[in-house]
């Protein structure tokens, strides 16, 4: 599961902050950067990805297949993708701050 796999992704980097781990010698400075950047944002932010997952799936029904905490509005916002019965994918915005559910749009394909 996608979740999974992010969850374990930040969890392995805050291992590596925690332990002092010089994380561009693993990685390249950029990977680096954006490491060290989530891991700062997930320690600031004040909604868990759980409680991030239960609200969007309030707001919009269906199968969640992934969640993120992303940088978009200006601030730390967990992105939750949801698919509907319809088979859209929807994309629903959560202030990692507050909670409130910002907003909700169809992803569109790349």
């Amino acid at each position: 599961m996608k979740v999974r796999g992010m969850v374990t992704i930040f969890m392995v980097g805050v291992m590596l902050a925690g332990v002092g781990c010089a994380t561009k010698g693993l990685f390249g400075a950029k990977e680096a950067d954006e490491l060290k950047e989530a891991v700062e944002m997930a320690s600031r932010a004040k909604v868990t990805i759980d409680q991030a997952i239960k609200t969007a799936s309030d707001k919009q029904s269906g199968l969640v297949i992934e969640a993120e905490l992303e940088k978009k509005h200006g601030k730390a916002v967990w992105e939750v993708e949801v698919v509907t019965a319809e088979g859209n994918v929807m994309e629903v915005h959560v202030d990692a701050d507050s909670g409130a559910v910002i907003d909700v749009e169809q992803k569109k394909p790349e």
